[in-house]
């Protein structure tokens, strides 16, 4: 058994990892650290991880002692039989195997026959491929991935959205430790995952780092997996306490507000104030001009009337409208490839398919997304040997791309240091620190030049 025990006392949670956005439980954090220490001392391991790949950890209990199981998603170093790690829901890379057998025949035929007909053979060994994969939830029972898949997305819109799981489903880490514990008799108690290594160029990722388990692939899967067990709530439907927001500027048309950190621009998924709500109170036709993500503070414009608002939206448009903001990027142990000065960025994104509302950089499909930036100021550690110190930068946004500034700065071709507590793509902290300080435009219905600035709050 791939069971490794862990002494500790340290208590266990009531309820199991709500697995697609938590907090690693210190349970998790132990389990992890053995991990890590055991990747290191493995060379072969080492080598492949050291690319970028993703681990799991799951603490499980049974007969009152505790112990925890690994894995990681995908192959490592080309193999699934190491004997620490729990092995695959299904092996597929039998040499003698029918997936195996197939495919080299596939491979053969492709040289001689058109690529319909072997495009064909392929997407069936798929399908026979994917109900190979029997998973067991809680309570004992059994479905293969196509039924779980098909299950999932019952309405037919989305169905004929997504009418099969892509390829690789059930090979992460969270079904594979799932289905060995209950194929063992074992309680899960609590669950995490960290990413080992480089981050990829398309997709950033930091060394060490817990990670949710991805959405695209694997919630589907969980979802049934987990039915059973008592799971935390989601905290992203459980809203956030009431912030307050300042204005910075009013007239009879239009105001500029300050969001805080954690303030939603527009009404949500979640039972929470946004910009929008709030200004509706008071305001009945009013609407927000442009967004913010939900964790980035600063300067937005709430038009009072439709009109203004489609004025202000001509603007944005014609990309009239300039911002500037300011943030606070992550140190790291090693130099960054910018020292200090201005430049310009340019890297194209789109959304990641499998793992929403994270984006990725895509030089071929990806849409344009540029950004000017200038160093403000260089913090440097007190001690040498221990890298650079968080320094501030100002960022000036040429288009509007879902999270560009957030990527431009963490990814290694952009500034290579990530914004300090961007969760999703560097290291969580007590805000993201990254704030629209100055905002320029053209004022609807006067004609005057506006120029509005709200300093940040760090």
């Amino acid at each position: 058994m791939r069971l490794h025990p862990l002494y500790t006392t340290i208590q266990k949670p009531e309820r199991f990892t709500y697995p697609f956005c938590y907090e690693p439980h210190p349970l998790c954090q132990l389990a992890a650290k053995e991990v890590q220490e055991y990747i290191a001392a493995h060379e072969e391991i080492k080598e492949d991880a050291d690319h970028g790949k993703m681990f799991g950890v799951l603490v499980v209990e049974r007969e009152g002692e505790m112990g925890y199981l690994a894995a990681y998603s995908g192959l490592l170093a080309g193999r699934n039989d190491w004997e620490f790690f729990v092995p695959p829901v299904y092996d597929a890379q039998q040499p003698d195997g029918h997936f195996k057998t197939v495919e080299r025949e596939i491979s053969r035929i492709s040289r001689s026959s058109s690529d319909a007909s072997t495009k064909e053979l392929s997407q069936e060994l798929q399908l026979w491929l994917f109900h190979q994969y029997q998973l067991l939830n809680a309570r004992g029972e059994m479905k293969d991935l196509v039924d779980i898949w098909q299950d999932y997305y019952d309405r037919p819109k989305l169905r004929a959205k997504f009418p099969l799981p892509p390829g690789g489903t059930g090979d992460c880490c969270a079904p594979k430790l799932l289905q060995y514990a209950y194929q063992q008799g074992l309680k899960p108690v609590c669950m995490a995952e960290f990413w080992w290594g480089q981050s990829t160029k398309e997709e950033l990722r930091q060394h060490g780092n817990y990670y949710p388990a991805c959405r695209g692939k694997c919630k589907p899967i969980l979802t049934w997996m987990m039915q059973g067990l008592d799971v935390e709530e989601n905290p992203e439907t459980q809203g956030l306490p009431h912030l307050e927001m300042k204005t910075v500027y009013e007239d009879d048309f239009l105001l500029v507000v300050d969001k805080p950190s954690g303030m939603l621009s527009t009404p949500g998924n979640i039972e929470q104030d946004s910009v929008e709500t709030i200004m509706r109170q008071r305001y009945p036709d009013a609407m927000v001009a442009h967004r913010l993500d939900m964790y980035t503070s600063g300067l937005l414009i709430v038009a009072k009337s439709l009109e203004v608002y489609r004025s202000l939206q001509e603007q944005f448009v014609k990309h009239e409208v300039k911002k500037k903001y300011i943030a606070m990027l992550e140190p790291l142990s090693r130099t960054f490839p910018r020292e200090g000065g201005c430049g310009r960025i340019s890297l194209p994104l789109r959304p990641d398919p499998m793992n929403r509302p994270r984006q990725m950089v895509d030089m071929e499909h990806g849409k344009r997304a540029v950004t000017d930036y200038e160093f403000l100021s260089d913090i440097p550690l007190p001690r040498e040997g221990e890298g650079e110190g968080p320094s501030l930068v100002a960022l000036y946004p040429q288009t509007g791309r879902t999270h560009q500034l957030r990527i431009h700065c963490a990814h290694p071709e952009g500034l290579g240091r990530p914004i300090k507590g961007d969760e999703l793509y560097g290291t969580k902290a007590d805000r993201l620190y990254l704030h629209a300080e100055q905002i320029w435009f053209r004022h609807p219905v006067t004609g005057q030049e506006m120029h509005v600035v709200s300093p940040p709050p760090f």
